[in-house]
């Protein structure tokens, strides 16, 4: 993953903001990402255009048919890889590993384009409250969590399906195999 380097954000988003369930997800992610770590383009105006896309060879039509995302160095993310970076720069790290698992991965890759197309009458059947809901408290777990490891009170040891760290009242050094906020 690329560092924020001046202005430029961690990952650029290209999505359906049209789409009330893929405008929900995005734009609370965004809110949890923190400022100027996510950009979001809307791809579904009908006289959309962007240089990166162009310079890629893709059209809108294709950023429409699944999201898409261009990262900081310029790499090109479609589909599922796009929502487990997303959720990671947006610190829901017990979901991008539930998109990331090699076991799960396969079932997501199947079913996301089906979403995808799917996606206005997903919306409305208001799936896109319940989702928007989920995500926020995603978010606030994983905050959570962080403030505990950054406090120096998560037991690495104590694990959930997801490899989650329970908290812990000792003050045991964090030893998470990825790098806790504390550990910077």
């Amino acid at each position: 993953m690329s560092a924020l380097i001046g202005d430029d954000p961690l990952l650029t988003i290209y999505y359906d903001a049209s789409c009330p369930l893929c405008a929900t997800e995005m734009l609370t992610l965004r809110r949890h990402a923190g400022e100027g770590r996510l950009r979001l383009l809307d791809c579904s105006a009908a006289d959309f255009e962007d240089a990166a896309m162009a310079a890629a060879g893709l059209t809108r039509a294709e950023l429409l048919r699944c999201i898409h995302a261009r990262d900081g160095d310029g790499q090109w993310l479609c589909g599922v890889g796009v929502f487990e970076r997303v959720y990671r720069i947006a610190g829901i790290e017990s979901v991008a590993r539930v998109l990331e698992n090699r076991w799960l991965r396969p079932s997501w890759d199947r079913i996301y384009p089906w979403i995808a197309r799917h996606r206005m009458l997903l919306s409305r059947l208001r799936l896109n409250a319940a989702f928007g809901w989920l995500i926020a408290r995603a978010a606030r777990r994983a905050q959570r969590r962080a403030l505990a490891c950054s406090a120096v009170r998560c037991n690495p040891s104590a694990k959930h399906f997801w490899s989650i760290g329970r908290f812990n009242s000792s003050s045991e050094a964090c030893t998470h195999a990825r790098p806790c906020d504390h550990d910077a």
